[in-house]
């Protein structure tokens, strides 16, 4: 159940706004008393809803109601934050036009104007961007890029959160079709594969097993892709989940790293390709065996598939000569406006090429998304990385 606390500031954040503009907007405005009341239906039909969800909400609701929650969180986000926008900018106006005797009308259309930019904005990331995938290329050129990996293609994935496509199997085929025209001699996905159970791969292990590429698929672990956001009834439970997602993966014919690696071979040169389970700061688990996993490669040039990029100047940077990092886990919180996301705040490399002692590392803001079905500045990535060597 909701703590009562939050759950009272939503309500006021919803309810509060409405009454400020029927007060002094709608019933002014208005005299039919039908269509003053028809301005408050929104919030009376959220708040049922929220009710109703409320009522049946359990530690697991999430995971069994994923795609109905974030439809949900939408149509709250919609409800909230326009109307809430048009409250608090007609109140801070409200001072500067008395102080300066201005007449009230260009401040209220300016509020108007920008409350309806954020519901667009809102509408367009919840459909558009949420399912518009785009290819990211990044020409990775360094001198010491082995010879004969010059031209190599390297697709990344990430964060594909399965569990929150439920019932689109549309959005999946497009990634895979888009992925496999790119012709890729390898493909790498970063973790964080389903939501909490493997099981909700059991609709999309014969699409994802589609992914192409020369020299195969390989993937790590994130932190959703241990179960342990879902309330287990027994950790015998927990750990039949884990082996089954061990198990689909294989079925899908991606060869998972755990604190591992596969030395890849071409045109007569070859490269260390390394995997670490998910190792993030807390409350994310580590469990990557850095020592372990690049056990024998030393010289190689490496790339390193870990879910977090904290990871990165935590370990990767001080104790590795691993030339190019690959990771995801932030989303860029799906939201970037002029550059800047929220995601800053919590990740000092949240999205891109970052450059630290002569060892890189690309974060991509993967494909999916995890609770609210939104996403802005921050469309489905597919990173196109080629590989050129520098003589």
């Amino acid at each position: 159940m909701m703590h009562p606390v939050p759950l009272a500031i939503l309500l006021l954040f919803l309810w509060l706004p409405d009454i400020y503009i029927y007060r002094y907007y709608v019933r002014p405005q208005t005299r039919s008393l039908l269509l003053r009341l028809l301005h408050f239906l929104p919030s009376v039909l959220l708040s049922i809803a929220l009710a109703v969800l409320l009522y049946k909400l359990n530690a697991n609701t999430l995971a069994h109601h994923a795609r109905v929650i974030g439809v949900l969180s939408v149509c709250l986000l919609a409800g909230i934050l326009p109307k809430l926008l048009f409250t608090l900018l007609t109140l801070l106006f409200f001072p500067v036009r008395k102080l300066l005797h201005l007449r009230r009308k260009p401040f209220t259309v300016t509020a108007f104007v920008l409350a309806v930019v954020s519901l667009s904005s809102i509408a367009y990331g919840a459909t558009f961007g949420v399912n518009h995938i785009v290819v990211k290329p990044l020409e990775y050129a360094r001198a010491d890029v082995p010879a004969g990996f010059d031209g190599y293609r390297i697709v990344q994935l990430s964060d594909i959160h399965i569990g929150s496509r439920a019932g689109d199997l549309r959005f999946v085929q497009r990634m895979v079709e888009r992925v496999n025209k790119l012709k890729p001699d390898l493909i790498l996905f970063t973790g964080d594969l389903v939501n909490q159970r493997s099981r909700e791969l059991d609709a999309f292990t014969d699409e994802l097993s589609r992914l192409h590429a020369t020299d195969g698929v390989y993937s790590v672990l994130g932190n959703h892709d241990y179960g342990t956001y879902y309330r287990w009834r027994s950790e015998e439970e927990q750990m039949e989940n884990f082996t089954g997602l061990l198990q689909r993966q294989a079925q899908m014919h991606w060869t998972l790293l755990n604190n591992s690696h596969v030395v890849l071979h071409h045109r007569g040169d070859s490269i260390a390709l390394i995997g670490v389970e998910n190792d993030g700061e807390p409350p994310f688990g580590q469990h990557a065996d850095l020592p372990r996993a690049t056990a024998n490669t030393a010289g190689m040039f490496g790339i390193l598939m870990t879910h977090n990029p904290t990871h990165w100047l935590r370990e990767v940077v001080p104790d590795t000569d691993i030339r190019l990092t690959l990771s995801g886990h932030t989303h860029a919180m799906q939201l970037v406006l002029f550059g800047h996301s929220p995601a800053e705040w919590m990740y000092p490399q949240w999205r891109g090429l970052y450059t630290h002692d002569g060892q890189d590392l690309y974060v991509n803001t993967g494909i999916g998304y995890i609770g609210l079905p939104f996403r802005l500045g921050a469309n489905p990535e597919i990173t196109l990385i080629t590989l050129k060597h520098i003589p």
